[in-house]
């Protein structure tokens, strides 16, 4: 028997064995998110109170893409995306300056990361008084003379939205330093000592040899912050702001919450989650493309 022919022959017994190994983890995957997810979609499309379930069909989708409320939970997702790039580049300029390890960069590498490891519950709490009309934030301008600057950021619709944004950028800063940091360490020195010898400027050594060394790690930030931006934001605005003024920083995942469980409209809450899980997906999607097309 020649070695193609056997080549062959473990190719095909490895195909059933292969087969037949995956099931348990495919019947457990079913189980533990298709099942579930099935029956939301079911839901989704039903009036259901927690007791009793009416079916009504997918008309359900269309009356909710006519409701402004749910069109502007999107716009503040939308608005909050904005904050993405801001915390990216942020953070990337404080990577940037500790890898030159300047005096001190240990802990400012510690304090700057420590905000991670607070709970967003208290994060929100001292945000409220930081914010607040009679917050620290106004207490300072007033100390500083600027009290004609002084406002109530929590009690106006885009204030509060772009309080909440200031939050989720600072929170995330800490989060994306370390990866970036991370990039920092993995790229290759002797590129940037070249065109250092060469003559290149500081900023195009930058642009262009530590930003195509550090794409990967750039498109990993950008996914974790926007992914945060529409599913890890809830704690932080019912603490901060309950939603308020108005619809002024309901996001889509606080929606979910307030419709299901404020309202007991299971169903339509079932629903904001299945238009939540799309979106996610797609971003999952663009993550896999993206990183795809960089290798």
């Amino acid at each position: 028997m020649t070695e193609t022919a056997v080549a062959h022959g473990v190719r095909a017994r490895r195909g059933p064995i292969g087969i037949l190994m995956t099931v348990p983890a495919f019947v457990l995957v079913v189980a533990l998110l298709g099942v579930p997810i099935g029956q939301a979609v079911y839901y989704s499309m039903t009036n259901w109170d927690g007791l009793t379930t009416t079916w009504i069909g997918p008309s359900t989708y269309l009356r909710e893409f006519s409701n402004p409320a749910f069109w502007r939970v999107l716009q503040n997702n939308a608005l909050l995306l904005l904050a993405v790039p801001v915390a990216m580049i942020l953070s990337l300029a404080i990577a940037y300056v500790l890898n030159l390890k300047i005096p001190g960069w240990r802990l400012f590498r510690t304090l700057i990361f420590m905000p991670t490891a607070i709970s967003w519950v208290v994060i929100g709490m001292v945000a409220a008084r930081v914010f607040a009309q009679q917050g620290d934030l106004n207490g300072l301008l007033r100390a500083l003379g600027l009290g004609f600057l002084q406002t109530d950021m929590l009690a106006g619709e885009r204030t509060a939205l772009l309080a909440v944004a200031i939050v989720f950028v600072w929170s995330m800063v800490g989060t994306n330093m370390i990866i970036f940091l991370a990039g920092f360490a993995t790229m290759d020195g002797s590129l940037i000592e070249a065109a250092r010898i060469d003559g290149a400027s500081g900023w195009v050594i930058f642009r262009s040899i530590i930003i195509p060394q550090m794409r990967r790690f750039l498109q990993f930030s950008f996914m974790i912050t926007a992914i945060s931006a529409f599913t890890a934001l809830f704690s932080l605005i019912y603490v901060m702001t309950g939603g308020g003024p108005g619809y002024g920083t309901t996001t889509l995942e606080f929606f979910v919450y307030q419709t299901a469980f404020s309202q007991t409209n299971f169903g339509l809450g079932a629903l904001l989650g299945i238009i939540l899980f799309v979106i996610m997906a797609l971003i999952g999607l663009m993550q896999h493309f993206v990183l795809k097309d960089s290798d």
